[in-house]
């Protein structure tokens, strides 16, 4: 997987764009336009693709979130970095050079 292994702390992500987005009862949905699936990114997921509406790091993505949740920093960065990995494999976000 030579998209996984791009991401790193160090990296800046950003948002793909074509995707249309939508708040549902506290959860963000997102209709993929370039390849038409829909995915429902809950609620933490949400507020992750909202901040990544401008290319920021991994590290200040995580910071940002232990800000906010009571949360252990390996814990945050092993299920960020995930997500955003499972983003990168769809498409919906790209590393920021």
């Amino acid at each position: 997987m030579l998209k996984t292994q791009q991401i790193t702390l160090e990296k800046a992500i950003v948002q793909s764009p074509g995707n249309i987005v939508s708040d549902m009862d506290g959860e963000k949905v997102m209709l993929s336009v370039s390849n038409g699936k829909y995915y429902n990114l809950g609620e933490l997921g949400g507020e992750i693709w909202e901040l990544m509406k401008e290319p920021i790091t991994i590290k200040e993505l995580v910071t940002k979130l232990q800000s906010q949740y009571n949360v252990d920093q390996t814990d945050c960065q092993l299920q960020v970095t995930d997500f955003l990995s499972q983003l990168l494999e769809q498409g919906l976000v790209s590393i920021h050079s």
